[in-house]
């Protein structure tokens, strides 16, 4: 399942309202049973007891048989649990005689929630676990959102009942993303750009940058990012980013390697429910247009060749930035021939809705970019921001962040 469609459908089961944090999760894991898109067969809730020192029982569902209510899983009898606060999600045999007994021979577990300290060791509030005929990679990568989407709405609801409302510096927070932010308007040897990003609030969780690489500035890279949520929280994350990529870009590292460890940092620097969709690509003096990219999870950019008139999307080549230290990124290339153009954007312009609660979707961009591509990338940018607008409503239902960078590769 697309990681971006997984991440919308979980956070709208979530979003609803629960008179309690265990009936969010146990509506969740009903609906990860039921739905044939999540191929999962059986799913339980267990949580921490700190006076016990063992994860309790707390809820089950699905085709398996019924483990004994309030079963418990002492904590010094599985040394999984020190993985899972460290990478959320593991994949493992079961040793447990009583749960094997209940045909459980495999499974996997996410940690849920805040982290605890029990002794001297820390262990996330809850798990879920779940049975799948199809347990690997996918399953890690899909209970990976899950939990992290869930760790997200649990900590809202627990500031939510704990604390008032502070009072933040919005006007140098504004200020601040302002000056890091660079200028519209670039020009790299036979490239033209052109990036703009509108809040949705005061500050944006939307970012992207121009990078000067080599000491001959012989590179540009260009990054474009969405870290989660909105506001100064998501600002913060964005800001981060963005400084680390910067600093990354000033020792030159290979763009695999830099993204593993941007995932690492992020993952580590920021709390659980933290993270970022991330795209970033490099430009070269080669004559033959080659461009460099990695794709975290970012919604996939358009390039549209004006010599075939064909689209393509630059699909993912790895999972977003954040959920778990351990993911690993891919490369991929493109060739930009004089008149090409790549169209690099965030949620915020594809998910606008109208008045029939409809979204702006992928089709329309790629119509626009093909009614508009004849023209300069400042051109084609305010084109598609003027068709957002008009198909929108007054009153946004739903209103995200936009950011958008056109490239355009220019006639030689």
């Amino acid at each position: 399942m697309d990681q971006k469609r997984l991440l919308k459908t979980i956070d709208a089961i979530a979003s609803g309202y629960y008179k309690t944090d265990e009936e969010l999760l146990e509506s969740v894991v009903e609906q990860l049973v039921k739905s044939s898109k999540f191929n999962v067969t059986g799913g339980r809730i267990w949580k921490l007891s700190h006076s016990k020192k063992a994860y309790k029982l707390l809820f089950q569902a699905g085709n398996v048989q019924k483990i004994p209510d309030e079963f418990l899983l002492p904590l010094k009898e599985y040394q999984i649990f020190d993985i899972i606060e460290k990478q959320r999600t593991v994949l493992a045999d079961e040793t447990n005689k009583t749960l094997i007994s209940k045909g459980i021979f495999r499974y996997s577990a996410s940690g849920v929630g805040r982290k605890i300290i029990v002794g001297r060791k820390k262990y996330y509030d809850y798990l879920l676990a779940v049975n799948s005929e199809n347990i690997g990679e996918d399953l890690r990568y899909t209970l990976n959102i899950v939990a992290t989407v869930l760790t997200s709405r649990l900590k809202e609801r627990f500031l939510a009942q704990s604390r008032k409302n502070l009072i933040q510096d919005i006007d140098k927070a504004k200020e601040l993303q302002k000056s890091i932010l660079p200028e519209h308007e670039y020009k790299f040897h036979f490239y033209e750009l052109f990036g703009v990003t509108i809040p949705a609030e005061i500050v944006s969780g939307d970012f992207y940058d121009y990078l000067k690489i080599g000491e001959d500035e012989e590179r540009l890279g260009i990054v474009v990012g969405d870290a989660a949520s909105k506001g100064l929280a998501a600002s913060a994350e964005a800001m981060y980013i963005s400084g680390a990529i910067r600093m990354a870009s000033t020792f030159q590292i290979k763009i695999t390697p830099m993204m593993n460890r941007i995932n690492q940092l992020v993952n580590r620097i920021f709390s659980d429910d933290k993270f970022s969709s991330l795209f970033y690509a490099e430009l070269s003096i080669d004559k033959k247009g080659l461009c460099l990219y990695a794709n975290a999870g970012q919604n996939p950019p358009i390039f549209y060749s004006k010599k075939n008139k064909t689209f393509s999307l630059l699909e993912p080549t790895g999972p977003l930035i954040g959920p778990a230290p351990n993911s690993r990124y891919d490369t991929d290339s493109i060739n930009f021939k004089p008149g090409d153009v790549l169209v690099i954007y965030s949620d915020g312009i594809v998910e606008a809705t109208n008045d029939k609660y409809e979204f702006y979707e992928e089709n329309r961009l790629k119509k626009i970019i093909q009614s508009s591509f004849e023209k300069s990338p400042k051109e084609i940018a305010h084109t598609i921001l003027d068709d957002v607008i008009k198909f929108g409503t007054k009153e946004p239902i739903y209103q995200d962040d936009k950011t958008l960078v056109v490239i355009k590769r220019i006639d030689e």
